[in-house]
């Protein structure tokens, strides 16, 4: 399902510190960018951060999981990770992680570039 249109707001709210922060809607959820990069994806009410080589061995350490889906009877997964739950009530934890997802989303835009 997708996310509504107040949660969206919502999670504008929660990353206006870090930049210029926008939501388009796409797939049945949406892409969250920040200063024109895209660093995460949310449906529902659940947020994905960017992850990378450089940054997955920490999620994975976190215990998060990678978002997965669905297409032609098989489950794949993308390079998003879920965002931990301390995020929304620890502004320590939900700098560290959007910072982790930042620079993946920086490391991917330079990578796309060279390409």
């Amino acid at each position: 399902m997708a996310p509504s249109a107040s949660y969206l707001d919502y999670v504008k709210d929660l990353f206006a510190p870090f930049g210029v922060i926008s939501v388009r809607k796409m797939f049945g959820g949406a892409g969250v960018y920040c200063d024109g990069a895209i660093f995460a994806i949310c449906g529902d009410d659940d947020i994905w951060f960017k992850a990378d080589d450089v940054s997955r061995p920490e999620f994975e350490a976190a215990g998060l999981h990678p978002f997965e889906v669905e297409m032609k009877g098989k489950t794949g997964t993308m390079s998003y990770y879920s965002a931990p739950e301390d995020i929304f009530d620890d502004e320590d934890a939900l700098r560290h992680w959007t910072t982790l997802a930042l620079a993946a989303s920086a490391r991917a835009k330079k990578l796309a570039k060279k390409a």
